[in-house]
């Protein structure tokens, strides 16, 4: 009838907000469980003007700006700059240079690091006499093999700023014991370092992902849309109810052609198509377990057959489940 709203949730209660915010946080920290983060170098760094420095292929790296600035600089990407207070996170561990916004011949970092790191300090020092910066940087690596899919979201360079508001105290007290650990090495320090750093990679993922609004790339935008991202809790909480299209689209009150649009265009990926993956993700961790058979894992997650089972992993992953299994 004319007049009247059909869409209920357009008006819903505020009381609604908390709800939504905590199924959409949980929904992240499954993903982040899943990805498996190992800090593995934190390091000070003091550079003076004029000063540049390239950084080959490889692990992915972290810098804090505590003093004055430096500029990012990728191939084929629009270069960053970050003043105190900002982070820089590179999370593919793609080639790159650090600079002093002049684009000064560029010294290779991994040489730096080799003749000025000790087993007690971990300093760097370079360049001239002019204007200083000083960063805390730190190397780190996801070590699960088996979600590529959840790191291919991330861009190549995230920039977290304190002018936004988006460090908002936090950043400083991880930078601060992350220098402690950096100037003077003691018992144990590998291990603080570590969980440090898996502190402040997740909170800058959470950080970049709250960011994102409904129509970005991937499952992060998803997480911006209340209906779609119920939907993927809903698959996450119960990965191996037989849900059909319909049953998704009933539990977040949508029809089931617009939901199943909605969905697809969100996550880049049809809504069954998307269960199949997030089972053989969780079928990865199942077979690393001991004692795991290949075949009872395919049928805990919903395959009749060992064969069937073993051809859609070796689709998904590259490599049969017996080889993940025999890699432990």
């Amino acid at each position: 009838m004319k007049g009247h709203d059909r869409n209920p949730e357009k008006h819903a209660p505020s009381s609604n907000l908390p709800a939504m915010l905590a199924s959409r946080v949980d929904l992240l920290s499954q993903m982040l469980e899943l990805v498996r983060l190992r800090g593995e170098l934190v390091f000070s760094a003091e550079l003076n003007r004029p000063w540049a420095m390239s950084f080959e292929p490889g692990s992915p790296y972290f810098f804090v700006v505590l003093e004055g600035s430096l500029t990012v600089r990728l191939a084929g990407e629009p270069s960053v700059e970050a003043v105190a207070g900002d982070l820089i996170m590179l999370p593919r561990g793609v080639g790159h240079i650090l600079d002093d916004g002049w684009e000064a011949i560029a010294a290779n970092a991994d040489n730096l690091m080799q003749d000025q790191f000790t087993a007690e300090r971990l300093e760097l020092h370079h360049g001239g006499n002019g204007e200083r910066t000083k960063t805390i940087g730190g190397v780190f690596r996801f070590e699960s093999t088996s979600v590529p899919w959840v790191v291919s979201v991330l861009p190549a360079v995230i920039h977290i700023e304190k002018s936004g508001g988006q460090t908002a105290g936090w950043l400083e007290g991880l930078a601060h014991f992350m220098m402690m650990e950096a100037q003077a090495v003691h018992p144990g320090s590998s291990v603080m370092i570590s969980r440090l750093i898996d502190v402040l990679i997740i909170r800058v993922i959470r950080t970049w992902a709250q960011t994102k609004n409904p129509g970005d790339t991937g499952w992060v935008g998803a997480l911006a849309d209340p209906r779609i991202s119920r939907a993927l809790k809903a698959i996450h909480d119960e990965p191996f109810r037989r849900w059909s299209v319909a049953d998704l689209a009933t539990s977040v009150g949508m029809s089931r052609s617009a939901f199943a649009e909605r969905f697809s265009f969100l996550v880049k990926e049809a809504p069954l198509s998307y269960q199949s993956r997030w089972r053989l993700t969780l079928a990865h961790g199942m077979l690393r377990q001991a004692n795991a058979r290949v075949s009872d894992v395919g049928r805990q997650v919903g395959y009749e057959s060992e064969a069937a089972f073993s051809r859609a992993f070796k689709a998904q992953f590259g490599v049969p489940p017996v080889d993940v299994r025999s890699s432990d």
